[in-house]
């Protein structure tokens, strides 16, 4: 799914008016037993109820997308067995969460892939959405829809006590210590499923989303759905960073990687109108790294690492491992940053024997925000 498919599907969550027919949801305590279930139509819930719950889902689809929310496609023996976690999936939403036996097996999954040491909400909701068609002029016409999107939106939510404090007593006219309660959180990781490619139903992908880009949990995301994520978007960076280091060794020199840096976030201006993310795989950054001065003999070395530290088949996202709106110098002791743009005011240069970083400066300078009249 690219940008504007997620928010197609996100805008169908609204306060007012959305399609979602049916709410479900687990409450798991810390000792991994259920201690409440809920199954319900949506809209007999109370209004205020149903404003919170369209919070959550919109939350669910919200973030970045390669960083907070990704892609992924089912193997062929999770669609195939009998057992593939595709095919259940595909149960729960033909079922329209309507069968105990499925929600409860569900459940049961989420619990033991689920690695939380505290209270949680696991929350499903099914929606069919009656796909518009779309004019010569990007109008949406709702009057002309051949398809309709069934989908599944999974939210699992930490249930935490509120903070401890003091409160007003109307009542009693006092102020004394307030009651704590137990809150259901923004979710922490939840999917979308099936996926919504090229605005339609594609049973073979989910969207799945992780608050915490740096910190998926893989293990869980394979053990309950059979996808693999891909690294997390600090992990891409770090990994990136080691390759282009061991390739290069010896000859890693500033120039070198300060073209690489800025070769890259040319790359990613010029993608910015796409609405899919900039993805690079192992042949975009071997032509990434010969355009910025990397020598044709350091290539086998590249090919090595990349397979060792990324994987032969993998990408990594473009905004995960470069940043546009930071250039930084750092030794141990002075840490030098630099507007992106203006890579060209620093250098290296050997002065007196001394291996040195050279800066050019203006006429105006500061130094802890005290102007220096004389910088020269």
């Amino acid at each position: 799914m690219n940008k504007t498919e997620i928010a197609e599907i996100k805008k169908l969550f609204k306060k007012d008016d959305n399609g979602i027919t049916r709410i479900c949801g687990c409450y798991v305590d810390a000792e991994k037993n259920k201690r409440l279930e809920l199954k319900e139509a949506f809209y007999s819930l109370p209004e205020e109820e149903m404003f919170k719950y369209v919070e959550i889902f919109r939350k669910t689809l919200s973030g970045a997308l390669g960083k907070n929310l990704v892609n992924m496609e089912f193997p062929m023996e999770e669609e195939t067995g009998e057992d593939g976690k595709q095919r259940k999936l595909m149960a729960l939403v033909q079922s329209k969460l309507e069968q105990t036996e499925l929600l409860d097996e569900f459940y049961d999954r989420v619990i033991d892939a689920y690695d939380y040491t505290g209270n949680y909400l696991i929350l499903l909701i099914h929606d069919a959405y009656d796909i518009p068609s779309i004019t010569a002029d990007r109008v949406e016409n709702f009057d002309a829809s051949d398809y309709v999107y069934d989908f599944v939106l999974c939210c699992i939510c930490p249930v935490k006590l509120s903070k401890a404090g003091l409160c007003y007593n109307p009542e009693k006219n006092s102020i004394e210590d307030c009651m704590r309660d137990w809150i259901v959180q923004p979710p922490d990781n939840g999917f979308l499923f099936p996926a919504f490619n090229d605005r339609n139903t594609d049973i073979h992908s989910l969207l799945y989303y992780s608050k915490n880009a740096d910190e998926a949990d893989i293990d869980f995301s394979y053990d309950l759905l059979g996808c693999t994520l891909p690294l997390p978007a600090k992990e891409q960076k770090e990994t990136f960073q080691t390759v282009v280091e061991e390739t290069l060794g010896s000859t890693c020199n500033y120039e070198v990687v300060k073209n690489i840096h800025e070769n890259l976030n040319e790359m990613i201006s010029e993608h910015k109108e796409n609405p899919e993310p900039l993805e690079l795989d192992k042949e975009d950054v071997k032509k990434l790294l010969s355009s910025s001065g990397v020598p044709e003999e350091k290539m086998e070395v590249f090919e090595e690492r990349f397979s060792e530290n990324i994987g032969e088949s993998q990408k990594l996202v473009a905004d995960n491992i470069a940043n546009v709106r930071k250039f930084e110098v750092k030794t141990p002791d002075v840490t030098i940053q630099v507007n992106p743009s203006r890579t060209d005011l620093v250098e290296t240069r050997v002065i007196d024997g001394v291996p040195c970083i050279v800066i050019e400066c203006c006429d105006q300078v500061e130094i802890n925000g005290i102007r220096i009249a004389n910088p020269s």
